[in-house]
């Protein structure tokens, strides 16, 4: 049977808890026979996960943490995302650019039109503006997700940063869904984990991309 690529993303602020539900879904594929590629932004190839190091330890200006972003997606996009949709599969990305415009553009406060043009150009296709077919959005109060995080590792450079800042973040996701309802399947990340996983489950299945 032929199958067609599947992009999904996962977004939320740190502490939403969007990773722990990545490995349960590419199970869930698998078990319908779907092959699947479990990546990451920044990163997903060894030039991204170089730039990632940088972007998320080395201190630097909001414009050059934008373009090492950006760059780490286009190596991605090349050598990952793209080959992997080419051969049907679900391609499962723990964030994608909606992070980009939600932590450097309301985070930092960068100048969005730049972001639009960056994602112009690193994510054109023959086919058009590389989006993902499906943003999964772990909505979470940043103070929860703060209380969530203390004391979990130590700190990268934007888990460090203040509540307000995240708040900025949460609102930056909310402007991307509703530029693009279609794409995003908002879940409420304050409920249990077994009733978050439920929520995810039901959107899929609901939409037509997961089998029942």
């Amino acid at each position: 049977m032929t199958h067609t690529g599947l992009f999904i993303s996962f977004e939320g602020i740190d502490g939403a808890g969007k990773s722990t539900h990545i490995d349960g879904l590419a199970q869930a594929f698998k078990a319908q026979g779907r092959h699947v590629t479990l990546t990451r932004e920044p990163g997903g190839t060894p030039l991204a996960e170089k730039l990632r190091d940088l972007v998320l330890h080395d201190a630097m200006d909001p414009l050059t943490e934008a373009l090492l972003i950006f760059a780490a997606r286009r190596d991605h996009l090349q050598h990952v995302i793209e080959p992997a949709l080419a051969r049907g599969e679900v391609v499962l990305c723990d964030r994608f650019t909606d992070a980009t415009f939600a932590y450097q553009g309301s985070g930092r406060g960068f100048d969005l039109a730049v972001l639009q043009q960056l994602e112009a150009w690193v994510q054109h296709t023959p086919n058009g503006l590389r989006q993902p077919d499906v943003t999964v959005w772990f909505e979470l109060d940043p103070q929860v997700a703060a209380v969530r995080l203390a004391g979990a590792r130590v700190p990268d450079r934007f888990e460090a940063q203040p509540v307000t800042f995240f708040e900025k973040v949460s609102q930056g996701y909310a402007e991307r869904a509703g530029a693009d309802p279609q794409r995003f399947v908002r879940l409420d990340a304050a409920q249990t984990r077994e009733a978050v996983w439920q929520q995810l489950l039901e959107q899929l299945v609901q939409q037509g991309w997961l089998n029942p």
